[in-house]
């Protein structure tokens, strides 16, 4: 099989779908692996050092995606890379489809298979491919929301841990799923006050188990999360639903409820966000303010440590990709059932439930293709 890595061209996004070391696999194994030029330098690796793994680097992003049966990608493709997707590609990559229609539109029209990184889903219900992205992205948010806390870029003026008699900072949780968990460990780690919010009571009983003594597991739901924003600090969207948009959770007159300099950081934003005022911005110019409220709401959080990420990501995917590359599509899912789950649209038809509700779109089981074609 041909694998394809484009450079991705999302702002700021430094992460690669494939290391040398997985361009490597693939090449020792009989397949081809074209990389862009300078696709992997974001990340610390260098051309020189794909082309000693056996790899071709190709000097345009055209190039590329027209030598690939396999795309593998980090981020969903965005608009000018629409025409460069061909009927025979196989697209492996983070889509988040729920919340972008014009994307879900042209990967229809595209007639490409589209496999999402972030609904691969075992039988225990995890998301393999989403989990380490997870890690890092709820290890931020508390780095980037401790950061905006301080008052020349915005915050309350408060320091996450406090020091010997004053207070520390109060950080709400809302969902106790990997993301929250990460960001709990942090938050606590800093010396910070933890409440984590979640509607499942076993999850919540798990986290007091193997929490620190300075986080706490509340119930999510409204009452809980008024009585609770007057007094944070740092509030974490944390809520995943797979496939879905993220319902709101903080609404927009909750903000009003808010002390000034308070900091919203929703990962969920690429979902939709959890937060009714998010709406998703850059690394380059990543927060604004809402009745005096900091929003935080990058998209791709992860793509700001590249280098942790994409090898938390390609330890991830590489698996699966060679799969892939060894089997073809349909066999792949015989030795990794849950790979079924991350197709999402294969030749202009929704393949995925949550994808198809979204859009009020017909939707046609994954098994179609599987067993009959």
């Amino acid at each position: 099989m041909r694998i394809a890595v484009p450079k991705e061209i999302k702002n700021n996004e430094n992460r690669v779908a494939l290391t040398p070391a997985g361009a490597q696999e693939f090449t020792k194994n009989g397949h081809q692996v074209f990389v862009q030029e300078t696709a992997g330098l974001g990340s610390g690796f260098p051309d020189e050092a794909y082309q000693k793994a056996g790899a071709t680097i190709l000097p345009s992003i055209e190039e590329t995606y027209s030598k690939g049966d396999m795309i593998m990608k980090v981020k969903e493709p965005i608009e000018e890379e629409y025409p460069l997707i061909q009927e025979n590609h196989l697209l492996f990559t983070y889509f988040h489809f729920a919340s972008n229609k014009p994307l879900t539109q042209a990967m229809i029209n595209s007639k490409a298979i589209c496999l999402a990184y972030e609904t691969v889903e075992k039988e225990d219900k995890t998301l393999p491919l989403l989990i380490p992205m997870s890690e890092v992205a709820g290890r931020m948010s508390v780095q980037k929301g401790a950061n905006y806390l301080e008052k020349p870029l915005g915050g309350r003026g408060i320091l996450l841990g406090g020091v010997p008699g004053t207070l520390p900072a109060k950080v709400i949780i809302l969902g106790g799923g990997i993301v929250g968990t990460q960001a709990a460990w942090m938050a606590a780690g800093l010396g910070a006050d933890v409440i984590i919010l979640d509607v499942s009571l076993s999850r919540m009983r798990y986290l007091s188990t193997v929490m620190p003594k300075n986080v706490k597991t509340m119930m999510s739901n409204e009452f809980n999360i008024r009585s609770l924003i007057p007094t944070a600090d740092l509030i974490i969207g944390a809520v995943l639903i797979p496939g879905a948009k993220a319902p709101h959770l903080i609404t927009r007159d909750m903000l009003k409820e808010m002390l000034p300099g308070t900091v919203l950081v929703d990962v969920a934003v690429d979902q939709g966000g959890c937060i009714e005022t998010c709406t998703p911005t850059t690394h380059e110019d990543p927060t604004y303010t809402i009745d005096g409220v900091l929003h935080y709401c990058v998209a791709n959080m992860p793509g700001a440590v590249p280098y942790t990420s994409t090898l938390a990501l390609t330890n991830a995917t590489l698996p699966y990709a060679l799969e892939l590359a060894q089997k073809g599509w349909k066999k792949a899912c015989i030795k990794f059932p849950e790979l079924s789950f991350g197709f999402n649209i294969i030749k202009g038809d929704i393949v995925y439930q949550a994808v198809a509700d979204t859009f009020n779109l017909p939707h046609v089981p994954v098994s179609y293709y599987l067993n009959h074609h």
